[in-house]
């Protein structure tokens, strides 16, 4: 099936990639290695941005320094990103780590007009530290950067397959979208994305499909265009 767009930024939620008691699966990452390297294959260009919630949460700080507590969060999205780098690079694929705050003895800072030249060469491209400043989620991350690169497309890999009215954690009667505007994410206070992101994609006209990540082949079928998950638009 041939792809339906042609540069997304692929956002992968921390909590994703932990499972089994442990901070990073490495199955989890394979295998989302594995579908990126399949959809780079049929052509697109793909940027990556992983959470660090599997390690650190700004808000597990207790009555830490918010600043220091949401920069210990950025090292986090550090170390999730090399992992998903060296998993993707064992596949034959080429990829590229930048990031919001210098570290040159590990990757590259973020340069857009060099990302795009990455994307251009056929390699694929990791953003990590978030925006690079406290307060800032790596969710406003990821609309910043795709509305940086030109994406079409948000790609929102959650634990949970969609946008619902209501907790489907404790509510099972709750109900998904399929699709939703920008506007009733905000009214509704749908947790989805943190709202400065949302607002971002609606400024910029970025669509935003969010999805389960254990849905099998998710990445791959939502970038061929089924239908799955909940598209905001």
């Amino acid at each position: 099936m041939d792809p339906k767009y042609k540069r997304v930024v692929l956002k992968i939620s921390g909590e994703a990639l932990s499972g089994n008691g442990k901070n990073i699966d490495f199955d989890v990452v394979n295998n989302v290695a594995r579908q990126v390297v399949d959809i780079h294959n049929l052509g697109v260009e793909v940027c990556i941005i992983i959470g660090g919630g599997n390690i650190w949460r700004g808000r597990s700080g207790g009555h830490m320094d918010r600043t220091t507590a949401d920069h210990m969060g950025m090292l986090a999205t550090v170390i999730n990103s090399l992992a998903m780098q060296d998993a993707i690079e064992n596949l034959g694929a080429q990829a590229r780590l930048q990031t919001a705050i210098e570290m040159k003895a590990i990757a590259e800072p973020y340069i857009r007009r060099k990302a795009e030249r990455h994307l251009e060469k056929g390699r694929i491209v990791i953003f990590a530290c978030g925006t690079g400043n406290p307060y800032f989620t790596t969710d406003t991350a990821a609309a910043l950067r795709a509305a940086e690169m030109q994406a079409e497309i948000i790609l929102m890999a959650k634990n949970v397959d969609g946008v619902y009215d209501s907790d489907p954690k404790v509510n099972p009667n709750a109900k998904r979208y399929e699709t939703i505007p920008y506007m009733d994410v905000l009214n509704q206070h749908l947790t989805v994305m943190d709202t400065t992101a949302v607002s971002l994609c609606m400024d910029n006209n970025i669509k935003i499909c969010a999805f389960g990540l254990a849905t099998e082949d998710s990445i791959r079928r939502v970038v061929c265009g089924e239908s799955l998950g909940t598209l905001i638009c």
